[in-house]
């Protein structure tokens, strides 16, 4: 469906733009939501209590180099420059990843400790993104004991006799965690799109669904940060040519890859339209330029820990007398 798109961002930070995108354009009064998502919105809309994720703060959270998609306009993927470094050297991102480790790892003992709220990390990319290194990278150091990483692959039959959303609630972490989703529900508004696995009745009504579910998480004191690895038409091919070349990297080939990219446009798209209809205030999208995975991995870790730190996570009050107790012989 054609569709307007935004004007250029300078792609170099979300708040230094070349100029403002023009807003999305209103959903037609004949495009009726489906009757689960109008008794979510009615539910939320009759809540007794407020939010506990304070989404004001953390909407300033992200790391100066990434892109926040605002609520309501359109994104131009295309005008955000994957190549950006930040006009930092690998070397300085490395040592300033090192700070930002220490940060996730201490925040991460703290919600674990207060066992009240939980943080849910989404990535999604194209093939080759950098999914898989971004966790590895982020998250060294994190007691595995409070962090979970689940991959999505094709849904398997029990999964497809359920609703899109089923697996993925199944694995949003529980209070005190960190979950991290490889890939995640949005899969189902673009590999299915792409593929044409589904009609455009079936999946166009998914962005919706997807923002009341992500809504209904936050009301339940999950934050949920999202990140779109942004790469390059051209790093995508260097990087399966590096999968091809080198013997050891051959277990990370799949042929299927090749003709993946025959549908590069048709994924930006894709892309384009999740990024800018289910970028909300309670759940924004932050595109990050991941050309270069160094400044990549810093930029993803910084955000994660200012989030944390916005979270402000407590330890528990102990129980009286403790400071006071001695251990016997």
């Amino acid at each position: 469906m054609a569709k307007k798109r935004g004007k250029r961002h300078s792609g170099q930070s979300a708040t230094t733009r070349a100029r403002k995108p023009k807003p999305l354009s209103p959903r037609p009064e004949s495009d009726k939501p489906p009757s689960s998502a109008a008794w979510a919105r009615s539910a939320m809309r009759h809540a007794k209590r407020e939010s506990p994720v304070d989404t004001a703060a953390l909407a300033s959270c992200a790391a100066a180099g990434i892109v926040t998609v605002q609520p309501g306009e359109a994104l131009d993927l295309a005008a955000i420059d994957a190549n950006a470094d930040g006009g930092l050297d690998k070397e300085a991102s490395k040592q300033a990843l090192l700070v930002e480790h220490g940060r996730i790892q201490a925040l991460q003992e703290r919600l674990y400790a207060e066992h009240r709220r939980s943080l849910l990390v989404v990535l999604q990319a194209i093939d080759t993104g950098g999914k898989d290194g971004t966790i590895r990278s982020v998250f060294e150091g994190v007691n595995p004991q409070g962090c979970r990483v689940w991959s999505f692959k094709v849904p398997s039959a029990e999964e497809r006799d359920h609703d899109f959303l089923w697996r993925y609630h199944a694995k949003v972490p529980g209070r005190g965690m960190i979950g991290v989703f490889n890939r995640s529900h949005y899969e189902d508004v673009l590999v299915v799109r792409v593929k044409s696995l589904e009609p455009e009745g079936v999946w166009r009504p998914r962005y919706d669904l997807i923002n009341d579910f992500e809504r209904m998480l936050t009301l339940s004191g999950v934050t949920v940060l999202k990140f779109f690895l942004h790469i390059s038409k051209d790093e995508q091919k260097e990087r399966l040519e590096a999968r091809i070349a080198d013997p050891e990297k051959h277990w990370k080939f799949d042929a299927a890859d090749l003709v993946e990219r025959q549908s590069w446009d048709a994924y930006q798209g894709a892309f384009t339209d999740a990024l800018s209809r289910c970028s909300t205030p309670h759940a924004p999208w932050h595109v990050v330029p991941a050309n270069r995975k160094w400044y990549r991995n810093l930029l993803v870790a910084r955000t994660i820990a200012n989030t944390l730190e916005a979270m402000d996570p407590r330890y528990p009050d102990a129980q009286p007398g403790i400071a006071e107790l001695t251990v016997p012989d």
